[in-house]
């Protein structure tokens, strides 16, 4: 994992920024895909389909939440200056809302439903804004030609830190229908099976990993020197500059161009990672233990996909990455949708016959390497479009392209699944996202505006 630009003094800083990546994946990893939203669906809610629909329902209305105030927020904090204060509020976000999901117990009453849902939403506010504000120190961390390697290698070393949990929640906590974790033993610390305490226990330890891995970040990633300035005074000018900014985005077309596209892709993958493990278990009948073994599969490749991700990314830019990524995802939202206990690629298959399992292993696979790759050069491709001078600003308006219509994918899931009463037609609106995405990236430049458009736009504010 050691880069070329991590010399000295920077060197410390970048594994820092890295450990937030591994500090802040099992939310991912752990709640939104593979262990927490599968239960949640199967054995909290009244019944998957329900489940699918509630669950969906809630990340509609957190990304909601996170799409109308990211910019505001980013654009306030390129004013203030210091990052690591709002970090470490988003930080107790996080950590509250993890940690309020071991309530989430079996058939629960509707006050339990809702309250699970709302911790959870809480936490994923947290973990977005969280996001907003590290990624913008990424320009910071290296020269342009490095910070490409620079974000694959944290993605891939965040993907590993998901990995590692995802696999001691199996082994040593969460149980199978008969009680037993994935080495046939009952969960540690005497927690009992009947009421799914060691899957439950998911909430509390993703806090737990948090807490002791956002360590480093805080203690190497220091922010620079900044004058003192009057909050009132900085919310009133970041307002100003947002508004200038959102006036200018048209002149600006490969900026918007690529915002926009990224709004459909991104938000096609968030319904996967949302949706991919509450497939398995409602279409495809997998236990918790088998949707883990499914995410460290997913995960395992992911980090590879990531790491490769990183060096294509540096050598031929990330454009080239984004597109093949999204080609990729598209065949396996086809793949899952054409699948289920009867029939592969719509052909009928015999009863019993676990070649759907060995396909969605596969697509698992596709969707991790895609997925972790795509979102590494995504924010990549963001520092090349930006303007250098007002970088938090912009990873608050690539928030809110990821989340301004976040509500769409599990709304359109969440609709479909209603209206068909079918869990597998009703993931298919993510082809149509990551179609779109990737028809809008034709008026993408790759290498963003040219650095004297984005000094005459500082000059005039």
């Amino acid at each position: 994992m050691t880069e070329s630009s991590a010399t000295s003094g920077n060197s410390k800083r970048i594994w820092g920024w890295w450990w937030f990546d591994w500090a802040n994946q099992p939310y991912n990893t752990l709640l939104l895909t593979f262990i927490f939203a599968p239960y949640f669906a199967a054995s909290v809610a009244p019944d998957p389909v329900t489940g699918q629909a509630m669950w969906g329902w809630m990340n509609f209305a957190a990304g909601l939440l996170i799409a109308v105030f990211a910019p505001i927020l980013g654009a306030i904090a390129d004013n203030t200056g210091p990052k690591r204060p709002w970090i470490l509020f988003w930080s107790l976000l996080y950590i509250a809302g993890a940690w309020a999901l071991w309530w989430a117990v079996p058939d629960a009453d509707q006050a339990t439903l809702i309250w699970v849902l709302v911790a959870f939403g809480v936490g994923m506010v947290g973990l977005e804004y969280g996001i907003i504000f590290t990624n913008a120190i990424l320009p910071t961390l290296g020269n342009r030609a490095e910070i490409g390697r620079i974000s694959g290698s944290g993605w891939a070393f965040g993907y590993v830190g998901g990995l590692v949990a995802l696999i001691v929640m199996l082994l040593f906590l969460a149980e199978n229908d008969r009680g037993v974790t994935l080495i046939g033993m009952e969960p540690l610390f005497g927690l009992d099976p009947e009421l799914r305490e060691g899957t439950r226990a998911v909430g509390p330890m993703t806090a737990l990993w948090y807490i002791v891995f956002v360590l480093p970040f805080f203690l190497w990633v220091k922010d620079p020197p900044a004058p003192e300035v009057r909050v009132k005074t900085a919310i009133k000018q970041s307002l100003s500059d947002l508004g200038r900014t959102l006036k200018r985005l048209p002149s600006h077309r490969s900026l918007l161009s690529y915002l926009v596209s990224s709004t459909f892709y991104r938000d096609g993958l968030n319904g996967i990672y949302t949706f991919g493990g509450i497939y398995a278990a409602g279409v495809l009948g997998w236990s918790i233990v088998q949707i883990g073994v499914f995410g460290i599969l997913a995960a395992t490749i992911g980090a590879i996909g990531c790491w490769i991700g990183g060096r294509a990314d540096r050598r031929f830019g990330p454009k080239p990455v984004i597109v093949t990524c999204i080609l990729g995802l598209i065949i396996v939202c086809c793949i899952v949708v054409s699948t289920d206990r009867t029939m592969v690629l719509f052909m009928p298959i015999e009863t019993g016959s676990t070649l759907p399992d060995v396909v969605f292993y596969i697509c698992g696979g596709l969707i991790g390497a895609s997925g972790g790759a795509l979102q590494a050069a995504s924010r990549t491709m963001m520092v090349r479009q930006a303007n250098p001078e007002r970088m938090t600003e912009a990873f608050g308006l690539y928030a809110l392209s990821g989340k301004a219509l976040s509500f769409m994918a599990p709304g359109m899931i969440a609709l479909a699944t209603t209206w068909f009463a079918d869990q597998r037609l009703g993931v298919s609106p993510l082809i149509l996202l990551f179609a779109a995405g990737l028809v809008l990236l034709i008026w993408v430049k790759p290498d963003g505006e040219p650095a004297q458009v984005w000094e005459v736009d500082n000059a005039t504010r």
